[in-house]
């Protein structure tokens, strides 16, 4: 039984998507995304789900940036899990009553309308998480009369849920991946995702159009981009890619090679199965047959033969 390390303490979202991506996996709560990814790095754990994107607030940039400066890791798995917030409180507790809530801060964020209209007296106080929140409320004597977070973290803590579905928008989504240390690959789909930590080898007019230019001439659908600061000075930054395909694809073996050529270091986080499905549009020119064909006809030019 492989053992996963995820965000916790029990009862958050992490640890939900966990349950979906491997159910019989023994689960390992860590205090924050580092230290989950730092236990799938030792060896303490088999591996680790961390959340990497939100439709409402974009990027999770922990988790950028451990993939980018931490020892590697490869994403085998991912999961796009709807996030619905519940309010909920001790038993006894109505929601007349409560004037101190306690949550994480894009629980705040992405539950406004519904605390400005039903708890429009209470004050709303920033926890580490969500189910971090529900574990405070769930102690005798708390400060706090309820928390903002997933039914899951209720259920742990022998906590009531007050009132439930109470994001702003009901079609959240959190992209969730699973990660390992280096290892054989899962088997290309037809509907897969590529992920790529890339590094400028120098900063200079037209650099992210020369990137870019490696994933267009190919027919590389992107899906996502991301700067994110070196640390070396204002303006340094380096890039996280998401885009369509597997890297057993010419196209897009050949667009990762074309980067590894002209940029200062690539990382490679990782080809695995798309969640939600899709399948790329394969541009005429850009199959796999093409290029195999194309490498022939090149192999007659050389040897005088056309």
């Amino acid at each position: 039984m492989p053992k996963l390390a995820y965000l916790g303490p029990e009862g958050t979202f992490t640890e939900e998507a966990l349950r979906l991506l491997d159910p019989t996996a023994e689960r390992l709560p860590c205090a924050n995304v580092s230290a989950a990814l730092n236990a799938a790095r030792s060896g303490e754990a088999d591996g680790a789900v961390v959340p990497l994107e939100n439709s409402i607030e974009g990027a999770i940039t922990t988790t950028l940036d451990e993939f980018a400066w931490g020892e590697p890791l490869v994403i085998n798995a991912e999961l796009l899990l709807p996030v619905q917030f519940s309010l909920l409180a001790r038993p006894g507790t109505e929601i007349p009553h409560i004037k101190r809530v306690y949550t994480h801060p894009a629980a705040i964020t992405q539950c406004r309308a519904f605390v400005a209209r039903e708890l429009p007296d209470a004050v709303v106080v920033s926890a580490p998480s969500t189910a971090a929140a529900a574990q405070e409320v769930a102690l005798p004597g708390s400060p706090y009369d309820a928390a903002i977070a997933a039914r899951i973290a209720g259920e742990h803590y022998g906590l009531v849920e007050l009132a439930s579905d109470i994001g702003d928008r009901s079609d959240t989504v959190t992209r969730f991946v699973k990660v390992a240390r280096p290892g054989p690959l899962p088997e290309p789909t037809g509907s897969d995702r590529t992920t790529l930590v890339v590094f400028l080898a120098d900063d200079h007019p037209g650099a992210l159009l020369e990137m870019l230019t490696e994933f267009s001439v190919r027919g590389v659908n992107l899906t996502r981009i991301e700067s994110r600061p070196t640390g070396d000075g204002i303006g340094r930054y380096f890039f996280h890619f998401d885009f369509e395909g597997h890297i057993a694809d010419a196209r897009v073996g050949e667009a990762v090679a074309g980067l590894h050529r002209i940029c200062g270091e690539v990382r490679f986080l990782g080809s695995y199965p798309r969640a939600d499905g899709l399948k790329p549009q394969i541009k005429r020119g850009t199959s796999d047959s093409d290029f195999t064909e194309a490498a022939e006809w090149l192999a007659k030019v050389r040897a005088g033969e056309i």
